[in-house]
């Protein structure tokens, strides 16, 4: 059944079998009407753990009930030109990461710089993305 319905349907119908608003959700829920409003509309496709069991919570359902229709992003990197990689990669060197978006969802990119010492006790800074919303990673 999973595989017909999207996880943005399954949400929606079932608000409404509930009998609630995207409003009345997010009073029971405790989320924002604009959280819902994304994975209703089909923009979050995968949900944090805490966003599914308030979710559950507020539609009175088991959080396994909403993982089901869950789908994570696989992401071939090949999709992704190395010349962006590379580009993310510099600017999270440069400490110019405010505007950084994934190239697959444009959810915000967390970005860190990792501290190494080489063979020689060098340091090396090796820049690391993800996204916050799917499942595309800079290592």
């Amino acid at each position: 059944m999973s595989e017909l319905k999207s996880l943005a349907e399954f949400i929606r119908e079932t608000r409404e079998k509930a009998g609630f608003s995207v409003h009345g959700l997010s009073k029971k829920s405790g989320l924002t009407v604009e959280q819902i409003e994304d994975i209703e509309s089909g923009k979050d496709l995968f949900l944090p753990a805490t966003i599914r069991q308030k979710l559950a919570k507020g539609l009175k359902i088991n959080p396994s009930d909403i993982k089901e229709y869950e789908r994570i992003l696989l992401v071939s990197y090949d999709s992704v030109t190395e010349k962006y990689i590379n580009s993310v990669k510099k600017a999270i060197l440069d400490g110019d990461t405010e505007n950084l978006r994934c190239p697959i969802c444009s959810a915000k990119l967390i970005t860190k710089v990792v501290r190494l010492l080489d063979l020689e006790n060098n340091i090396a800074l090796h820049p690391k993305a993800q996204c916050s919303k799917c499942s595309f990673q800079i290592k």
